[in-house]
């Protein structure tokens, strides 16, 4: 089938479908002789894991680690993720990794935001004020208009 039947059937785009390619996540199709993409069944389920892979968090690079594998993916089959290192945490560990490290970002930012406004440390300036005011003192990116700041 040609690339637009082919991302209508896999629920994207044809444009993804050429991403998709050009990352060396899905091999590059067949060409009819005048060139156009034909693509078949097992390209259409290697993009559904991709868009899957991609939708539950992994990122492009991720997937493209693994590119060589996403064929096991399709066949339906419960498959075990285990990295191809000894000592290595793999594709899956090195996201979860990246995750929690995000979480545990994001939860210290809130909690900081959350002291804030509650009055808790309002006498220290952050350290997004602090990058805001130059050495002299002075607040950096205010424009002045009509004489005032």
């Amino acid at each position: 089938m040609r690339i637009g039947d082919a991302a209508a059937a896999a629920g994207t785009t044809p444009r993804a479908l050429r991403f998709y390619e050009q990352r060396g996540l899905l091999n590059p199709p067949a060409r009819t002789s005048s060139g156009q993409r034909e693509y078949d069944s097992e390209d259409i389920a290697r993009v559904r894991v991709v868009r899957e892979l991609l939708a539950a968090g992994f990122t492009v690079a991720d997937v493209h680690a693994c590119a060589d594998r996403l064929h096991l993916l399709t066949s339906g089959r419960p498959v075990r993720c285990t990295s191809t290192e000894p000592g290595s945490p793999g594709v899956v560990g090195q996201r979860l990794a990246a995750l929690d490290a995000e979480i545990a970002r994001l939860t210290g930012l809130r909690e900081a935001l959350a002291r804030k406004v509650s009055g808790e440390g309002a006498d220290a300036p952050s350290e997004g004020a602090r990058q805001a005011v130059s050495p002299s003192g002075t607040s950096t990116g205010v424009r002045r208009v009509g004489g005032r700041t």
